[in-house]
């Protein structure tokens, strides 16, 4: 990684000032506070692999609250900050929930008021994904933000690896490996956030769970045409069988939900001035119907009136 920010040559007095501003200016702006009387250290290092940007930060003790209004103000729902724990620790508290996180451990925080600690000698390697990517796969943040993801479980061990060998070759990638090697560093992430939650979650709960991220993941992918029961149940890693009873269990067909699905966003296009000017075959298309005579079909039996007459009808 290339050293980005450094302590090191600044007058004792300026370097928590300096660090501190670099690091708002750099994407985590949040009311930082030094704990450590002796002299403050710190330094910053970045790193890009394809989309993948990696900073990672070594630092002394230092606090650091993010508020609802920072928050609002920087814009930062879109993404998950992503920690992986290299020395030292990293706490954090964020409502209901506390972690402290040790070397080897990753960390999710989500747009949320948070207040976070780092020990002396703390090094963490971030990276920023976008919320959507992993709720997809996941459901909502709030379900493993702030929830230590410990270096005991397999896949957490995979991505500590991974992201640190990618590192060290990243040079040697073409754009096109960088891309694929970014996404498989994303999989594993998400691959070692859900171990965790069902590592300690009762089975009913986790029932409940992979129905959500199922559901999630649909509405992430509508528009593929392959998604049907078959490939929902490959990408949660559960038998079509299992996949069936959760749904079963809240009185639900995995293939209605789907077509339901598409439907109800097919409609909300239909009514949605920014898209009166595309053909209703192309918009049913990036809803996942590759017939426009199917789509008709269903849109009549589900709304009782065919797309291009509920088109005509003012929203």
């Amino acid at each position: 990684m290339q050293p980005f920010f450094s302590t090191d040559g600044l007058h004792p007095r300026n370097r928590f000032e300096s660090w501190r501003d670099v690091v708002v200016t750099h994407g985590l702006p949040m009311k930082l506070e030094c704990l450590e009387e002796r002299s403050f250290e710190a330094q910053i290092d970045v790193g890009d692999v394809g989309p993948l940007s990696l900073t990672r930060y070594s630092q002394n003790v230092v606090r650091g609250e993010t508020t609802q209004e920072m928050i609002r103000r920087h814009g930062l729902d879109q993404n998950l900050v992503v920690a992986l724990v290299l020395a030292g620790s990293l706490s954090t508290i964020q409502e209901d929930r506390a972690a402290i996180c040790g070397p080897g451990s990753l960390l999710v925080l989500d747009s949320r008021p948070s207040v976070n600690e780092s020990s002396f000698g703390c090094q963490a390697l971030c990276l920023q994904l976008p919320r959507e990517r992993v709720e997809s796969v996941l459901g909502p943040a709030r379900l493993y933000s702030s929830l230590e993801i410990g270096p005991e479980l397999g896949a957490t061990g995979l991505v500590n690896t991974f992201l640190q060998d990618l590192i060290r070759s990243r040079f040697q990638l073409t754009p096109d490996g960088a891309e694929r090697m970014a996404a498989i560093g994303v999989d594993l992430i998400v691959a070692s956030i859900a171990e965790r939650l069902a590592h300690d979650l009762p089975q009913p709960l986790h029932g409940v769970l992979l129905v959500q991220r199922a559901k999630a993941y649909v509405d992430a992918h509508l528009h593929d045409h392959v998604l049907d029961p078959h490939h929902l149940a490959a990408a949660m890693g559960v038998s079509l069988r299992r996949l069936q009873e959760l749904f079963q269990e809240g009185d639900q067909c995995i293939s209605d939900y789907i077509w339901h699905r598409r439907l109800e966003r097919a409609a909300r296009l239909l009514n949605d001035p920014a898209c009166a000017h595309m053909a209703i075959g192309m918009l049913a298309y990036g809803c996942g119907f590759v017939s426009q005579a199917h789509f008709s079909r269903r849109f009549k039996d589900r709304f009782g009136v065919t797309p291009r007459e509920y088109r005509q009808v003012p929203a």
